[in-house]
């Protein structure tokens, strides 16, 4: 597939790292000439400098034989108008549109997106994929990570092994025998900075970093299994009342009534704009930094904190110094990937990564067809992947231990019809299942090829 990418940003950056390696033609495009050097001498990518919007540009890049175009500048604008004259002047069949302003946004104003109008196929929110990441947190606050999978009958936690965890130095078999019906599978494990897809004779060690594959109405079970509280946060500050912190605010008021929120923003007129548009959350007008403020809004009774500014710096200070001053948990988000290691030498819970959430959305649309939904786990260190066995796949009509998965990749559910049913090595895998694999990036490519149907069946 040739695809440009516009925007060779944070989220540009990581879209053509996961896909530079899977066959694609990727060519880069960016003002920036240095982001485009960067790019081109570390990936197997091309690069143009120039404006994503300029017809002339969008030739250099190859945009007359394109695929697809994904447009993931800075600017909301630019954004738009590299996708209409993708599709006017170069007729590119499949236009990806990262847009921020909320005007764009507005359920409303959907309609003016399409064939007949502005020619976006997918319109993807940076700020709504945050909100959405921010919300699971809540709803599972002792994670540093979740997702969920399978329409929801799935989760995915991320777990840091404390010294109190009961299973410590045992392997994963030995978790089977210890429980009984435990459907909770860990696919990963993070030890020493080195991501790594478990054996079964694996042990679990304190300072582990775990993901655990574990269906939703056993979540509570497995965080106790693993010495975690499993109560929901029943007061909650937010600090910053930008797109993300208020579409977070917005979010509690319509799924957590029961939940007490205040919301800090700094600036006087952001602030008075979110009071208007919220009706049971309380707003304050602040720094969010200040220890004063924060005693005020309650910080030694908050269950969670979470820092959503657009400054990382505030929102990692921010967290340290909610929880010096009490706080149950703390939640930071985090633009810049190379501030995520520390997190836990700061005692900060767990993180949102707005990069991560909307590289994991894009590739979701892109690998339509057999793949159903894509979560990028930590720095696109892995990936985890929910896809539907084809006919004539490798994986239609085999046993799971019959499967030649690579090193880096393992198979985390199962869904058979409408039953869940545990990953075990003598399970058949039949055309029809949905199975979730956790993959290492490097082995991506050949999960990929995997789930592919065999020419004979056409």
């Amino acid at each position: 597939m040739k695809i440009i990418i516009c925007g060779a940003g944070q989220v540009g950056w990581q879209i053509a790292r996961h896909l530079s390696g899977e066959r694609n033609d990727i060519t880069i495009v960016d003002t920036d000439a240095e982001l485009i050097r960067r790019a081109t001498d570390m990936l197997d990518v091309q690069g143009v400098s120039g404006f994503a919007s300029h017809p002339h540009v969008l030739a250099r890049a190859g945009a007359a034989d394109c695929d697809l175009l994904i447009a993931a500048t800075h600017s909301d604008e630019v954004n738009i108008v590299a996708c209409e004259v993708a599709n006017s002047v170069f007729q590119v069949p499949r236009k990806i549109a990262r847009l921020r302003a909320a005007s764009y946004l507005d359920p409303g104003y959907a309609g003016m997106y399409g064939t007949t109008n502005l020619p976006i196929d997918v319109v993807i929110s940076p700020e709504r994929e945050v909100a959405r990441a921010a919300m699971q947190r809540l709803q599972a606050p002792a994670t540093f990570d979740v997702e969920s999978f399978m329409k929801g009958k799935v989760l995915m936690l991320g777990l840091a092994l404390d010294a109190d965890c009961p299973i410590l130095n045992a392997s994963l078999r030995q978790l089977d025998d210890m429980f009984i019906r435990n459907m909770a599978v860990v696919v990963g494990i993070r030890r020493g900075g080195r991501l790594f897809a478990p054996e079964a004779d694996d042990k679990l060690y304190q300072g582990d970093e775990i993901y655990v594959i574990c269906p939703i109405d056993e979540v509570d079970r497995t965080l106790e299994r693993f010495g975690k509280p499993t109560a929901r946060p029943k007061r909650v500050i937010i600090v910053g009342a930008g797109n993300v912190g208020l579409s977070v605010a917005q979010a509690i008021e319509k799924k957590l009534p029961g939940l007490n929120a205040k919301l800090i923003e700094r600036d006087r007129r952001q602030a008075e704009a979110a009071a208007d548009g919220l009706e049971r959350v309380v707003v304050l007008q602040g720094d969010g930094m200040s220890a004063e403020l924060l005693v005020e809004a309650g910080v030694a009774r908050a269950d969670a904190v979470l820092m959503l500014t657009q400054d990382d710096k505030t929102n990692l200070l921010g967290a340290v110094r909610a929880r010096q001053l009490g706080a149950g948990m703390v939640v930071s988000l985090l633009n810049d990937p190379t501030l995520i290691p520390l997190r836990g030498p700061l005692g900060i819970d767990a993180y949102v990564d707005p990069r991560a959430a909307t590289v994991s959305t894009i590739l979701r649309h892109i690998r339509h067809g057999r793949i159903r939904d894509l979560y990028s786990i930590g720095d696109a260190e892995a990936e985890l992947i929910e896809a539907q066995v084809l006919p004539s796949s490798a994986f239609a009509g085999r046993l799971i231990s019959e499967l030649d998965l690579p090193a880096g990749a393992m198979i985390g559910a199962v869904q058979k019809g409408e039953q869940l049913v545990k990953p075990v090595p003598a399970l058949r895998l039949d055309a029809g299942d949905i199975v979730l694999i956790f993959a290492l990036n490097d082995d991506v490519g050949v999960i990929d090829g995997m789930l592919q149907v065999g020419i004979d069946y056409f």
